[in-house]
């Protein structure tokens, strides 16, 4: 494990300097590191991808904990360090390592085994869509655990009716069984972020909603349900539908009252609403 020392000599013999534009926050506490294993419950035949592994704390904990570990990193330099990184530090380990130097939104596939679990430290200004893109991506990935910014957080597992209930919100639930796990100090970072961080647990469902419509056609209602979270049903999706009228009768055909907003509904009634959008 790589404690605030070997961060920061890392860092320095690289010539790394944490990035706002990447959102880089870099763990420098083993305690975290170890909570964030412990938490996501990786298991010894695990095969993990983290997205985003900076300087390799959680990487090379990754690596004791699973059977194999792919990294998506984006930054040149910290992608060219990682892999003398784990050899250096986990050299028994390292034929279980594979790096992918890219961006986490444009991978469509990984080396080695199908993976079996997601963890990672996210980037606070792409965490949701990279998280969005992975489960879409990898339907192998059953148990996701992310750090992210407590906002965020607060968003991905808000439950219909709560007032940060969102986009994000009904996203993650179309994919998993969603919730908080966790609070996460500043100080366990370098540098030390001005937000608080927060564990989320995503446990994939053994299927989506049942439903006819297709995950597009049910992300494009959340989607537009959301534009104008302040309007009613009614008035949001008249867009999406065509009208007002049109809107009305989908909403009313799928048994959701024109006049709700989006904010009360489940993933489920979303699906139902996309069943008979334009063209049903």
């Amino acid at each position: 494990m790589l404690g605030p020392a070997d961060v920061r000599e890392l860092a320095a013999a690289l010539g790394v300097r944490p990035t706002k534009q990447r959102g880089q926050n870099f763990v420098i506490d083993a305690n975290t590191v170890r909570r964030i294993i412990r938490t996501a419950e990786v298991r010894p035949d695990d095969t993990v991808v983290e997205v985003g592994p900076g300087l390799g704390s959680l990487t090379l904990a990754l690596l004791e904990a699973a059977e194999w570990v792919t990294a998506v990193e984006i930054d040149d330099v910290l992608a060219a360090a990682l892999p003398s990184t784990v050899a250096a530090r986990l050299p028994e380990r390292a034929e279980h390592f594979a790096l992918v130097h890219s961006d986490a939104m444009r991978v469509t596939e990984l080396p080695g085994p199908p993976p079996t679990a997601l963890v990672a430290n996210l980037p606070y200004n792409v965490a949701v869509p990279v998280l969005l893109h992975m489960l879409a991506t990898f339907p192998s990935i059953e148990r996701t655990l992310v750090m992210v910014q407590a906002e965020v957080a607060d968003r991905l597992a808000a439950p219909p009716g709560s007032k940060v209930y969102g986009v994000p919100s009904v996203k993650a639930a179309w994919y998993a069984e969603v919730r908080r796990a966790g609070a996460i100090g500043r100080n366990v970072f370098w540098p030390a972020p001005n937000v608080d961080s927060g564990l989320v647990s995503l446990v994939r469902r053994a299927a989506p909603p049942q439903t006819s419509a297709t995950r597009a056609e049910v992300f494009a209602v959340v989607d537009a349900a959301f534009a104008q979270r302040r309007k009613t049903l009614r008035a949001a999706l008249a867009g999406w539908a065509g009208s007002a009228a049109a809107a009305e009768a989908a909403l009313v055909a799928a048994g959701v009252s024109p006049q709700a907003r989006g904010e009360s509904l489940t993933v489920e009634e979303f699906a139902a609403i996309a069943e008979h959008g334009p063209g049903k």
